[in-house]
């Protein structure tokens, strides 16, 4: 799922939700053993899917001046398709497919590899939602707390009511109410984006030199949420959903309530449980050469490498001193890291034996937060969109499966009625296929079940499905 600039909301009230038995810790890589959750036959769904949308269209053409020869003089094309793509599902805590596809470097052929480092952009917000909730767990804050008791830069909001196009002038009228926690989490505040917001965010935010957190490692997230606190809302606030800074917002919040820097905080209180030891805001040194390549379409839709631009430069990730840890969009992981935070979702907050968030909490999270109004054609929860019954049906996704993504094509929905965990990840913005390619591969894996087929306890020994 690609940043989604969307509408909708009536604010609601905070729900007490039921306390859902946790589940048993799993160890979230162990490989199935027969039988298989997965029809193999049927797998092969899968991967021709994904041969399908990383083949090599040859050496026909010629790219722009970012193109440069392979080692033997040919030029790769991968016009409307992706290099490489990595897939991961996992049901019942239990890899059921795990496979690489493609390249790494469409120059040098390099296969992409299944650890490797990916820009997950926006799959950050809910690492950052959950870090929060931890400190709701605590006590440390209620959902309707105005953001300003903690944030005084937000305190007497104001919105948005004329704005000038010709030199980005405005005037504003008064928020009926103040900003709360809840808003933020769930993206009814009336907080858009720089670049990718609407056109007069947009442009209000780039006269402010607020940074949209993606490639932009200088700075702090403190000194631009203070600048922020001040600039008009979109829309009165709870009156809408837009998608924007508000998890930025969010994360500056988490290092004034913990004393410590959002990375740190992160780290110790979410990575570091969770085994996850890939994921960072910058990558150390001995990392760095796992990031994978970002690729964009150039005018021709031809697949080149992504170059600097609008301020952000696709290496970030590498980035020896970066200071700004942006809450929104500013992390890069591999897929099995994000795989084991989501299985802990999944396991209603437990995972190997800790228990990271309460299971009432996960329950908030994870349930309709945005009211009657409508994101897309989902709800909302906080951190998370949610399937309702209504859109339950296509492509096999149950009523209640959560799900989100990031910018550069990464996807991943959890589906708890299946016990299913499931991720595909790409390397390329724009792309004419990312969203095509994400909604087939739901409808591949769901294809692919063994009806009413659990997944047995793992025995020594066992292998998974291997890398392609």
């Amino acid at each position: 799922m690609l940043l989604l600039l969307l509408s909708g909301y009536v604010a609601t009230a905070q729900v007490a939700a039921p306390v859902r038995k946790a589940a048993r810790p799993k160890t979230v890589l162990a490989p199935a053993v027969a039988p298989p959750t997965i029809d193999p036959a049927e797998a092969r769904r899968i991967d021709e899917l994904l041969t399908q949308y990383t083949a090599d269209l040859g050496s026909r053409g010629v790219y722009g001046p970012l193109s440069k020869p392979t080692v033997n003089g040919s030029i790769r094309r991968y016009d409307k398709h992706v290099p490489g793509a990595l897939a991961l599902v996992l049901r019942d805590g239990k890899v059921v497919y795990r496979k690489s596809f493609g390249v790494d470097n469409m120059f040098t052929q390099t296969p992409l590899p299944t650890n490797g480092i990916f820009r997950i952009a926006s799959q950050t917000k809910a690492l950052v939602s959950a870090g929060l909730m931890m400190l709701y767990d605590e006590g440390k804050f209620k959902l309707d707390d105005p953001i300003s008791k903690y944030l005084p830069a937000f305190a007497n909001p104001k919105v948005l009511a004329t704005f000038n196009a010709v030199d980005s002038s405005y005037t504003t009228v008064p928020a009926k109410s103040e900003v709360t926690i809840r808003q933020l989490l769930s993206h009814t505040s009336g907080i858009s984006y720089p670049v990718i917001g609407t056109k007069e965010a947009t442009a209000i935010y780039a006269k402010a030199h607020i940074p949209s957190g993606i490639g932009t490692p200088a700075g702090s997230l403190a000194k631009s949420m203070d600048a922020l606190g001040p600039l008009p809302l979109m829309h009165q606030p709870g009156e809408r959903f837009t998608y924007g800074l508000s998890v930025d917002v969010l994360g500056r919040l988490i290092e004034v309530l913990s004393g410590q820097p959002l990375d740190q905080y992160l780290r110790r209180r979410l990575f570091e449980p969770l085994g996850m030891r890939d994921t960072y805001f910058y990558l150390p040194a001995d990392k760095r050469a796992r990031l994978v390549m970002l690729y964009t379409e150039n005018t021709a839709k031809q697949t080149v490498p992504m170059a600097p631009h609008d301020g952000m430069f696709p290496d970030y990730p590498k980035a020896s001193a970066g200071t700004y840890f942006s809450g929104g969009a500013g992390l890069s992981s591999t897929i099995d890291d994000y795989a084991q935070f989501l299985q802990m979702m999944l396991n209603n907050g437990t995972y190997n034996g800790r228990q990271l968030l309460k299971p009432a909490t996960v329950a908030l999270m994870t349930q309709n937060q945005i009211g009657e109004v409508n994101q897309g054609d989902h709800k909302f929860g906080l951190g998370f969109s949610i399937t309702m019954p209504q859109n339950a049906q296509a492509p096999g996704l149950s009523a209640g499966s959560y799900e989100w993504g990031g910018i550069f094509g990464t996807t991943y929905w959890v589906d708890p009625q299946e016990k299913l965990v499931a991720l595909i990840y790409t390397q390329k913005y724009p792309s004419s296929t990312s969203r095509d390619l994400a909604g087939k591969f739901k409808t591949a894996v769901y294809q692919s079940f063994v009806p009413n087929q659990k997944v047995p306890a793992a025995s020594p020994g066992a292998t998974g499905t291997g890398t392609k």
